[in-house]
This record gives C-alpha cells, structure tokens and sequence, in this order.
C-alpha cells in the first residue's frame, strides 16, 4: 500500500472504542436524548436529506451513536445495518420503512421495480436481517434466480462483497459517502490546526464552514467523536475536543 493510500485509511479508520473514555457532551443539557432510539433519531435530524434532493433514508453511522452513549447494544427490528465500503468498522444505520420508501421511489417506472419489491420483502420480514447475502442463501431461502439477482445488484440495494456474496446496499450513496468523507476530513483539520490541537466544541459548531463541509457540523462531530479521532473532555468552560494523533 502506498504512502498516500495509507494515510487516507489512517485518517478515516473508526478505532476501537476505549473503555472508560470521556462521552461527547459529558455536561449534558437537559434536553439531550438519554436512550439509543431518541439519540439515533435526534442524529437523523442532522441529515442534509436536501442535499441527495430527498432521494436517500436518513442515514447515521452506528459509532456516531458512541459520542452520547457507551452502551453499544442496539437491537431494533425497525432498523437495517449496512457496511458503507469505505472501511471496514464503519456501519451505516437507517430506518426500514424509510428506506424502503426511498427504494421503491427510486425504482419507479423501472423494469427492476418488481424484483427489488419482492427482495424488499422477502428482507424486512426475515427473522434475521443480514448484512451481506450468499449466493446460496440467494438462490434457495429467497429463491432468486441468477438473472434477478443481477437486477437487484443494478438497481443498487446490493452491490457485490466478493465471488458468490453481495452486500445490503444503499441505492444512489456513493455521493453521501463522498460528502462524508470530505467533511469528515475538513472539520477534524479545524481540530488539528487549533492551538494545542483542540478546542472547544461550542466554538467549533459556531464556525463558518468551507465548501468541503456539505453536512451540519454537529452530525461530523458526533462522527469524529464516536470514532475516536477526537478525545471530548469536560471542562468547566464546556466539551473540549481534543485532536488524537494516532
């Protein structure tokens, strides 16, 4: 792997979480969610569905839900995980019904509407929602043929993992993966270059943005702190975010 290479994955690795770390906010104000599902939806309000022209579920990646809760148990029948590619640990979460409404928006008038219709199905009521599809679970629990399962690839709600397994996907995320990451990048550089490489979190959400950051600035600082890129500290002045140079 080349220099350039390596120092891109360094910078967008999520680390493993470290026991006993500061949460983000530790001096909570009274109207901070206080469980898993109030938190996940309060993060999906963060989500610039304008910028996708409303063509994408609310997404939030699972360790952002790290920056307010430790408790890493989340299970919820109306939820579906998937891989986002970009690396390995980092989990994209979204509401079934809604990307179940953005799918089947996006497939209308096509031919492959009716096969990503019966898999949609075939998922959401399935015991156990899998993140990633054998072939042979392909061809006889969901009794897909080769040629459908090439429809369902096209249409983006799979996209292909290695020889004979595929990904759940998200149709038409390729620009929030971009978006992201270039955000991602820019608002942990704010950290980096601040004096002593932190700063205050209120300062940092006041700041004006570059054109690099396309999302609200609060949804990449839940991302930053949940992935353990920032260290976030009480102080009698407020949440400091302090840079983590790995």
């Amino acid at each position: 792997m080349n220099r350039k290479r390596g120092l891109i994955s360094d910078t967008f690795k999520v680390k493993k979480r470290r026991i006993g770390s500061e949460k983000f906010g530790t001096a909570r104000v009274r109207d901070e969610p206080t469980d898993i599902k109030s938190t996940l939806e309060y993060i999906m309000t963060l989500f610039p569905r304008k910028i996708f022209n409303d063509a994408l579920p609310k997404i939030v990646l699972k360790h952002q839900l790290y920056s307010l809760h430790n408790d890493k148990t989340l299970v919820d029948k109306e939820l579906l995980m998937f891989q986002l590619g970009f690396d390995t640990e980092a989990f994209g979460l979204t509401f079934a019904s809604d990307y179940k409404a953005k799918v089947l928006a996006g497939e209308e008038g096509k031919v492959t509407r009716a096969t990503v219709e019966k898999f949609l199905e075939k998922l959401l009521t399935s015991s156990c929602i899998d993140l990633s599809f054998s072939k042979d679970k392909m061809l006889r629990e969901f009794l897909f043929t080769d040629s459908e399962i090439t429809q369902l690839v096209k249409s983006g709600v799979l996209t292909v993992r290695d020889a004979g397994s595929w990904w759940l996907s998200i149709p038409n995320s390729g620009k929030f993966t971009k978006y992201f990451i270039q955000g991602r990048k820019a608002v942990l550089g704010m950290v980096k270059k601040s004096k002593y490489g932190e700063v205050l979190q209120a300062e940092l959400e006041g700041r004006r943005t570059t054109s690099q950051v396309k999302f609200h600035m609060k949804y990449h600082i839940h991302d930053i702190v949940g992935a353990d890129l920032v260290k976030s500290i009480s102080t009698t002045s407020g949440t400091l975010l302090r840079f983590v140079d790995s």
